[in-house]
């Protein structure tokens, strides 16, 4: 784990760009696709980069960010459930 910790600080600026761009090519799909975006993908994307962008605020002990986008995460999961058809 210590690692991967040194990894995302020494990437830290490219890592939070690509969870960003994540985020804003998962949004940006529901926007131009509507009701025919596919949900469940579009879901597991904006929770990856949930994940991705929690773990390089811990990092940075920013405490604003690392509970925003853990938020974030928790909402994917049931955007996940629920575009998975698991929970109604």
């Amino acid at each position: 784990m210590l690692e991967f910790n040194r990894f995302v600080v020494a990437h830290l600026k490219t890592l939070e760009m690509i969870g960003v761009l994540m985020r804003i090519g998962s949004f940006s799909l529901v926007s131009w696709l509507g009701p025919d975006s596919p949900f469940l993908w579009v879901w597991i994307v904006n929770t990856l980069d949930a994940v991705l962008l929690t773990w390089c605020a811990r990092l940075k002990r920013d405490a604003a960010y690392t509970l925003l986008n853990a938020f974030w995460i928790l909402v994917g999961l049931v955007g996940i459930a629920r575009a998975g058809n698991f929970v109604h």
